[in-house]
């Protein structure tokens, strides 16, 4: 399987790794299909992503995607975030093999998690569900498991 020179970089070298010390929102999704788990934690002021981390246990794309998405939010508001896409976030990466856009997947729907939990936490309503991913009949969203 052939990699883009970013997606290397941003697996050798990921940006952002961790969890955001007093985080408004935390995301976590995963795959079952593949085992890859994303969990990804913002920090917000003013509507404004001011900071996000990420822990990823997966391949190198999944870690990638992770890296850089991060990149592509922080700065933004929460509505600009929101409208991040997977293919937005390959693209970034120059692309991934069709194997691997799954991946790309997850990185869009951690950063929906992470906003969807600020948004209940703050307002007491999350987001409204969007239309599902091909593979989302995998997904396990609400944030009834947490580790510790």
């Amino acid at each position: 399987m052939q990699y883009s020179a970013k997606v290397m970089d941003h697996f050798a070298n990921p940006r952002n790794v961790g969890e955001v010390a007093e985080a408004d929102g935390v995301g976590e999704v995963g795959n079952p299909a593949c085992g890859d788990i994303m969990k990804m934690s913002i920090k917000v002021k003013d509507n404004v992503i001011v900071d996000a981390k990420f822990k990823t246990f997966g391949c190198g794309a999944a870690i990638a995607t992770s890296s850089i998405s991060t990149e592509m939010v922080i700065g933004k508001t929460l509505d600009e975030a929101l409208q991040l896409t997977n293919k937005a976030v390959a693209e970034a990466l120059d692309g991934l093999p069709p194997a691997k856009m799954h991946c790309s997947v997850l990185a869009e729907e951690a950063i929906e998690a992470a906003i969807d939990d600020y948004l209940k936490k703050t307002t007491g309503k999350g987001l409204e569900k969007k239309k599902a991913h091909s593979h989302e009949e995998h997904h396990h969203h609400e944030p009834d498991f947490r580790p510790n």
